[in-house]
């Protein structure tokens, strides 16, 4: 089977061994996949790691302890090595495709975005409704679906971030009420301003090092900061005592250190919470542009002049 790779020059396509399940796994035949920041910094280590961390398809094979999934069955699924003809992870990360007009790559673009931004916003972030919900990096794929999902929670208030003009202008879009310039250094006055001088309840930043003390300007008193993506730096000054004074929850996450148990936890929970949005057309990404598998470079190269707003979807014959 064709599937990418990073090689010592960048993303390779190679002819690799069709994968066999598990007991508690599932082989999908991958009829899509998009693209994620992380797919970046996995290419750039080399070292023929497998590349892509979704996908979309048919189920071709199932392990013996799985119920509840069955070949045919038409899903998405977040999975190691997502950019392959065939696509094999933990059936606790497979969700059936909704039986509506969804294309493979509308699907594909579903799983990573679902799964992290119900994590940072409800369950790190514990946004509760009628708070006020701050997306930093709005206009990515998990941006766009954080703030839909604060949206769909209850959140009274969504406030996103871009540099880009053209993006902020398209961020309402997504549920987002005020969308605001992060490198502007006076965007945390308009925070407070937004918010009769109180700061927003949640911030879900993907941006981390260089608007980290602005963060802490703009969080309300008890106000949760939640550390998902770090495109602005992994280190930056923090002010710990705008930190304390606030009292201040600062949580970070990721999935690089998540057991199954608990990626399977978090697919639970987000079914339970957003799968009948899901299904009726509420929570989706715009796709930017799409690309062949054997062109996955060329989507690689797009995703790293960060001009595209929404995911980069690949198209998997």
């Amino acid at each position: 089977m064709k599937a990418a790779i990073a090689g010592d020059n960048g993303a390779e396509i190679r002819d690799l061994p069709k994968p066999e399940p598990g007991p508690n796994e599932v082989v999908i035949r991958a009829r899509a996949s998009s693209l994620n920041r992380a797919d970046l910094l996995a290419t750039s280590r080399g070292g023929g790691a497998r590349l892509g961390l979704e996908c979309a398809g048919e189920v071709d094979a199932v392990g013996n302890a799985v119920t509840g999934i069955k070949p045919g069955d038409r899903v998405l699924a977040s999975a190691a090595g997502g950019f392959a003809e065939y696509v094999v992870t933990d059936a606790r990360r497979v969700h059936r495709i909704p039986a509506n007009n969804m294309t493979y790559e509308q699907a594909a673009c579903l799983p990573v975005a679902l799964q992290t931004m119900h994590n940072a916003v409800v369950t790190a972030g514990r946004l509760k409704r009628g708070e006020t919900l701050l997306m930093q990096g709005a206009s990515s794929g998990v941006g766009l679906m954080g703030m839909q999902i604060g949206k769909l929670m209850g959140a009274s208030l969504v406030i996103g971030t871009s540099t880009d003009p053209q993006r902020r202008a398209r961020l309402k879009e997504f549920g987002c009420d005020l969308a605001l310039d992060s490198s502007d250094p006076k965007w945390p006055q308009e925070v407070r301003k937004a918010t009769a001088d109180k700061g927003v309840d949640v911030i879900v930043d993907m941006i981390s090092g260089s608007v980290v003390n602005q963060n802490l300007e703009a969080a309300a008193v008890l106000g949760r900061i939640v550390n998902v993506g770090r495109l602005g730096g992994n280190k930056g000054e923090f002010n710990f005592d705008v930190h304390a004074l606030k009292r201040i929850d600062y949580i970070g996450v990721t999935f690089r250190t998540r057991s199954l148990d608990e990626i399977g936890e978090i697919n639970r929970l987000l079914r339970a919470d957003l799968w009948p949005s899901v299904e009726a057309g509420k929570l989706s990404l715009p796709i930017y542009k799409t690309y062949l598998l054997d062109d996955i470079a060329d989507a690689l190269s797009l995703m790293r002049a960060n001009q595209h707003f929404g995911k980069i979807a690949i198209s998997i014959a």
